[in-house]
């Protein structure tokens, strides 16, 4: 094959078909418990994180809700990955092999996102959220109904196993943030004669970047365990997260219906949740009563 502004065109278009290929042709769950928030900076913060409003009666002036300054900011990261393609391989005509690899580059750059996301979920248990308190934690602080109490609230009952988690996922807010500054979807290429690659190298090359960041919202939508998933340490974690309550004792609403377990508890998550009747032959009250999501980047 001569190598010309044609060829290298044509060639270019080649990958480009083949990574949207790969970027529409996958799946990702981190949107099922991370909100996506779009940025404009370098930095975003998420000082409200700790002023939900409610509503109260109306007596005398009105009472502002200010934003809480907790000083949690999200500031983003740069990432990168690029594939090279042999100029012997352009010359001897061999690019097919190349579509899968392009493909495959499409693939990660839409579950990227995933991959970091569901990495954080797993540090909950030792990564500090919005309030200085881990994720998962057993004390966070939480004004009580007299407005001068502080109580420690749990969410979480520890352990030692693989981790499971109970959400509300409904809220505007998930428990989790992906805060998007440039999306990983523009592929860019280096193939041009004097480019340094190409000249010191005969490597044309071809990549894709992107910036974001991951972090945690509200801890009260989630429940982290590394206790037995069975029906006592289920039934725990559904009442912690439907008694919830926010500063000055504000019911939350919660109503969990999201289980996420690694695959080493897929078998017992949808026995739990999914089968009609117990192992004894009795009602299983837990049947039905949340979906179960397996996600293999918590093995």
């Amino acid at each position: 094959m001569d190598i010309n502004t044609t060829t290298l065109r044509s060639a270019n278009v080649g990958f480009s078909v083949a990574f949207a290929k790969g970027l529409g042709s996958t799946t990702s769950l981190y949107q099922q418990i991370a909100t996506v928030v779009p940025s404009s900076t370098r930095s975003q913060e998420y000082g409200w994180l700790g002023k939900a409003p409610r509503f109260r009666e109306w007596i005398g002036d009105r009472v502002i809700n200010a934003m809480a300054k907790h000083g949690y900011t999200l500031t983003n990261r740069s990432f990168e990955n690029t594939i090279g393609v042999d100029r012997d391989d352009f010359e001897d005509d061999n690019l097919g092999i190349y579509a899968p690899l392009f493909e495959e580059l499409g693939n990660a750059a839409a579950t990227f996102p995933d991959e970091l996301v569901w990495a954080l979920l797993k540090l909950g248990f030792a990564t500090k959220c919005y309030d200085g308190q881990f994720f998962f934690d057993t004390d966070h602080p939480v004004i009580a109904e007299d407005g001068q109490t502080i109580l420690s609230v749990a969410n979480t009952d520890g352990g030692a196993g693989p981790g499971w988690y109970l959400m509300d996922v409904s809220r505007p807010l998930k428990p989790l943030i992906f805060q998007s500054r440039k999306p990983f979807t523009n592929l860019v290429r280096m193939d041009k004669e004097d480019d340094a690659n190409v000249f010191d190298r005969k490597e044309f090359q071809y990549g894709i970047d992107g910036r974001c960041q991951v972090g945690f919202g509200f801890w009260q939508q989630a429940w982290g365990s590394k206790q037995t998933l069975d029906a006592a340490h289920y039934e725990a974690a559904r009442v912690a997260l439907g008694e919830m309550k926010g500063d000055h004792g504000r019911p939350l609403g919660l109503v969990p219906r999201l289980l996420v377990v690694p695959p080493s508890l897929e078998g017992a998550a949808r026995a739990l949740v999914g089968n009609q009747l117990t192992t004894g032959g009795e009602t299983n009250k837990w049947f039905g009563t949340a979906e179960v999501l397996v996600v293999p980047w918590l093995a």
